[in-house]
């Protein structure tokens, strides 16, 4: 496990890593995730095997640090995230993101341009202010003490085993407010900044979870938008044999 610093009161950012071949892979989870539990599966396919690949837990999340003064917007997200790529040395990295670390990948590499040179993105939040419908929109709608001291609680109950086994084990402020970063979204938008970005980018949209709205645009701006078959939210467990072909470019 490495670490390193993300603000001024010595909290950190920690990941596992395996080593291999640049460009290195950097996983990024979603909200309520870890990264290891959704991507070290797919690392270790033949595929993808010799590269180096970093599973970076966001704050908040898994074996990182929760303080209880940080922000936890999607921009502090990923100041943390280039924190953790400053010390491992990392350049010109390939961002592997689901869901919430998509958006956070699309702003780093917008922040950073330094430490991304392609992005595979699955399902990545795109637009502020999602339908109620969304996970982080329903978190998002309750203050934050209710959340922390009394929904917390029924939210883990309702989200189902899959999400709530990781979830669990986030910070319910962090929590709370990664929800509330993410619904907010970042400035310039997200689904600006990827079509600005000058790198490489593909976009996994599960078959399951409908049509991606606004996915000519994206194409227009020389996004690859993938639609993956038998497949929902969490590309990477429904269809394991499309995302490997995407990540390697062999799709």
């Amino acid at each position: 496990m490495k670490q390193a610093v993300f603000d001024n009161e010595g909290s950190r950012i920690r990941w596992t890593e395996v080593p291999g071949a640049e460009p290195a892979r950097v996983y990024l989870h979603g909200l309520g995730s870890i990264s290891a539990v959704y991507h070290a599966h797919i690392a270790a396919r033949p595929e993808l095997a010799g590269r180096r690949s970093l599973f970076v837990d966001l704050p908040g999340h898994g074996i990182s640090d929760r303080p209880g003064t940080f922000g936890y917007t999607l921009e502090e997200h990923a100041d943390a995230v280039a924190a953790a790529l400053d010390e491992s040395g990392v350049r010109g990295a390939e961002l592997i993101a689901h869901s919430m670390g998509g958006a956070v990948a699309i702003v780093l590499a917008h922040r950073r341009p330094d430490l991304a040179s392609r992005l595979v993105l699955t399902e990545a939040n795109l637009d502020a202010f999602p339908p109620l419908t969304a996970g982080s929109s329903g978190i998002a709608a309750y203050e934050e003490d209710d959340f922390v001291e009394t929904q917390h609680t029924r939210v883990l109950e309702v989200v189902g085993p899959l999400w709530a086994a990781t979830m669990r084990l986030a910070d319910p402020r962090a929590l709370h407010r990664s929800a509330v970063g993410l619904r907010r979204g970042s400035a310039p938008v997200m689904r600006t900044i990827l079509e600005r970005l000058p790198v490489e980018r593909v976009y996994l949209q599960g078959e399951l979870s409908g049509a991606l709205e606004g996915r000519e645009r994206l194409e227009a701006a020389g996004v690859r938008v993938v639609t993956v078959p038998d497949a929902g939210h969490n590309v990477m467990f429904d269809n394991p044999d499309a995302f490997v072909a995407a990540v390697a470019g062999t799709d």
